[in-house]
């Protein structure tokens, strides 16, 4: 509502006019773009599916915010750039965040968003991955032949006296050590745990299950599992030998490696020294651990340059050449810290504040519906556009946060979009790609 006695702001002139400004516009919202979220959850069926499987202990007689307007109040929010609970204190004012939610009242407070999370347990988190690897399934029309599974971890820095926290001497802070797993540029695990273990803790696990999952779905797809040399465990690898489950993992350098191409090395080096040129080739050896049952096939890239020499190597079962499988499929891994960075700097999957540990897993997993949600933008409204491969950031600039006079009545809704936004066109053809058919 208009507030008639509002005080102004007074700026400086212009051209001789005064220039004032005052918070008593009413029904205004910067985040006119919501709609689109909207229609994007509802083309997925994402939260829906979310609220089926998490229990709701409340006495529906007396609930007043439903759990599907909870879920979809904080991933809009997320989505739309407010990253913690105390932004929903006014944000539950928004117009257009309550149209969004399927509201046309007030949308729950901060205390009822922080119960919500705070009610959350492992079988809650397991429930929700399900979600997750039943979204990605149905993303496809038909069968892959081919899917590449990215296994990473990162720390996640936190400031407070959180369950599980640890000193990390590496990175100098108290953090948590989240594991991701990606397939392309889609989300299948976002998994919190404790930075006093080992990096690799539970991966084989999570793969085993990822992949009688997807075996069922497509029982004809070939699986690789591709990993940096943190992930290069022995039963993990024997797994995947007996599975018929393809690897591309990275392998930590050694005395035992280094003088299996010690000769390689000094080529390169003596290559350099006469001609001042940077020298990269590679080389296919056989090579077993004191850990491992039997010997397997390690790339090894011979690399000589200003700095001195380079030498890395991997350790694969599949077929190709050295080159290829090293740059063309191992190094293509780094992408997948493109959509961590994603998900961490533009959907705040590092606030992970709360005191109790599975409510801060559920906050991961908050962004990582959310992240589900605007990949999926990216993917399905925004192929073939400029915006087709934009970071999420670039997304809610461009397309979520336009200014836009909200008018209700007992009979519509009008979003009465800025003239102003300078991607009308993008907007339209977003609308209507989500539009229901």
């Amino acid at each position: 509502m208009t507030n008639c006695n509002q005080e102004w702001i007074e700026f400086p002139a212009v051209k001789r006019r005064k220039v004032q400004a005052a918070f008593s516009g009413g029904d205004i919202t910067s985040d006119g773009g919501a709609l689109l979220l909207r229609d994007m959850d509802r083309r997925l069926g994402l939260l829906e599916s979310v609220n089926r499987v998490l229990h709701d202990p409340r006495d529906s007689d007396r609930v007043v915010h439903s759990q599907l307007s909870l879920l979809r109040q904080r991933i809009y929010g997320l989505c739309l750039g407010y990253e913690d609970l105390n932004d929903h204190q006014e944000l539950r004012l928004d117009p257009a965040l309550q149209t969004a939610v399927n509201r046309d009242t007030h949308l729950a407070s901060q205390a009822t968003l922080c119960r919500l999370e705070n009610r959350m347990d492992r079988s809650a988190m397991v429930a929700l991955h399900k979600v997750l690897v039943e979204q990605f399934i149905a993303s496809f029309n038909k069968p892959p032949r081919k899917l590449i599974l990215d296994f990473d971890a990162t720390d996640d820095r936190v400031h407070g006296q959180q369950e599980k926290r640890f000193f990390h001497g590496y990175y100098n802070h108290y953090c948590f050590l989240p594991l991701y797993v990606f397939c392309g540029k889609q989300l299948l695990v976002s998994y919190l745990r404790p930075y006093n273990i080992d990096g690799a803790k539970h991966a084989w696990a999570i793969l085993a299950l990822l992949v009688k999952r997807l075996r069922q779905a497509w029982p004809n797809v070939k699986l690789i599992f591709r990993g940096d040399s943190g992930f290069c465990r022995p039963k993990m690898l024997d797994w995947c030998d007996r599975q018929d489950v393809g690897y591309v993992v990275g392998l930590a350098k050694n005395a035992r490696l280094l003088g299996k191409v010690a000769i390689e090395r000094e080529v390169a080096a003596d290559y350099f020294e006469a001609t001042g040129e940077k020298v990269r080739f590679f080389e296919s050896i056989r090579y077993a651990a004191g850990s491992w049952k039997s010997q397997r096939r390690v790339i090894a890239k011979i690399e000589h340059t200003d700095k001195g020499s380079n030498p890395r190597f991997i350790v694969t079962n599949l077929k190709g050449s050295s080159q290829s499988l090293y740059d063309r499929l191992y190094c293509a891994r780094g992408e997948m810290e493109n959509r961590i960075k994603e998900q961490q700097l533009g959907l705040f999957a590092d606030r992970t504040s709360a005191h109790e540990w599975w409510a801060n897993q559920f906050r991961l997993l908050l962004s990582s519906l959310a992240y589900v949600l605007m990949e999926a933008i990216r993917r399905q409204a925004l192929k073939g556009t400029k915006l087709a491969n934009a970071q999420m950031t670039t997304i809610r600039l461009k397309l979520l946060k336009i200014g836009a006079v909200i008018l209700r009545n007992t009979r519509r809704v009008c979003f009465l979009l800025s003239s102003a936004y300078p991607h009308q066109s993008l907007f339209l053809k977003v609308a209507a790609r989500l539009r229901p058919t």
